[in-house]
């Protein structure tokens, strides 16, 4: 069983049981979250579209940590000019584990 589902202004495709990174959400760690914006549950087989939800779905979840992502390294040069400008990026990321999707 699968939902696609709307987290922190993002679709992932979720199961049970499995930890997904998203953007850095205002609850504490080890809190409970529940996700009301659910776009397609597929029950074994028996898939449900929602137009644009569907209707009465759920999806909870609890967040495990809150954590950084690497540091990406944004470098412009512009050649023969001596323009060089260097900068860098960290992501802040919650890891939430998904406990139940009802129906």
């Amino acid at each position: 069983m699968y939902a696609i589902v709307e987290i922190a202004g993002q679709q992932f495709k979720v199961e049970q049981g499995q930890e997904v990174f998203v953007h850095r959400l205002d609850n504490e760690e080890g809190s409970e979250v529940e996700f009301d914006k659910v776009f397609l549950v597929d029950d074994n087989g028996s898939v449900k579209v929602g137009t644009p939800l569907v209707e009465g779905a759920k999806v909870n979840g609890k967040v495990v940590e809150h954590l950084r992502g690497d540091k990406v390294i944004v470098f412009k040069k512009k050649r023969r000019k001596g323009y060089q400008k260097q900068n860098g990026h960290r992501q802040n990321f919650s890891k939430v584990r998904i406990e139940k999707i009802t129906v």
